[in-house]
């Protein structure tokens, strides 16, 4: 086995530090099976590693930047499909549209969405599985009906119609009593 040393490797890199990072990148490269440069004598990994940086058979620049590609978090894409590169710019004066929150924040177009609910369309027929099988009769003025395509009806009108039963309902047994 062959003794090698951080001094052997020092003089081809720039500091220790970058010794670690090529030597563990190299090593990491010969446990995912790429096949050593130098003989294996009975070596593990990270002897062989250094043996190669020593002997300068494996290029400590291309160790280098594979290391540091593999710690980014964020890989830039290009994109070759556009010819023109957009102006990238804060569109801050087109978003806010003079809204501004409690905090004293502007209030942008994401958070106005968020604040709007969205009316959720029923139909009768949903109305009756919901129900049980049971058949509730839902009143709707026809103006309302005529706007409403293949008979849907939003859940205000569900809740208004169900309100105006339960006044009935209530009235009928006050007078019966």
């Amino acid at each position: 086995m062959a003794r090698v040393t951080v001094e052997d490797c020092i003089d081809k890199v720039e500091s220790p530090y970058e010794l670690v990072l090529v030597a563990k990148e190299r090593t990491t490269q010969l446990n995912s099976g790429v096949e050593p440069t130098v003989s294996i004598d009975n070596d593990k990994n990270t002897v062989i590693s250094l043996r190669e940086i020593a002997k300068e058979n494996v290029k400590v620049s291309d160790l280098k930047d594979s290391a540091v590609y593999k710690l980014r978090k964020h890989v830039e894409q290009l994109d070759d499909t556009s010819l023109e590169d957009e102006e990238v710019g804060d569109d801050f004066e087109n978003l806010y549209k003079g809204e501004i929150s409690k905090s004293g924040a502007p209030i942008l177009p994401s958070k106005r969405a968020r604040k709007i609910p969205e009316k959720i369309q029923v139909t009768k027929d949903d109305l009756v599985e919901i129900s049980g099988g049971a058949k509730t009769e839902v009143n709707v003025d026809a103006a309302q009906a005529d706007n409403t395509e293949n008979d849907d009806v939003s859940l205000d009108q569900v809740s208004e119609a169900e309100e105006q039963t339960q006044d009935q309902s209530s009235q009928d047994t006050e007078n019966n009593s």
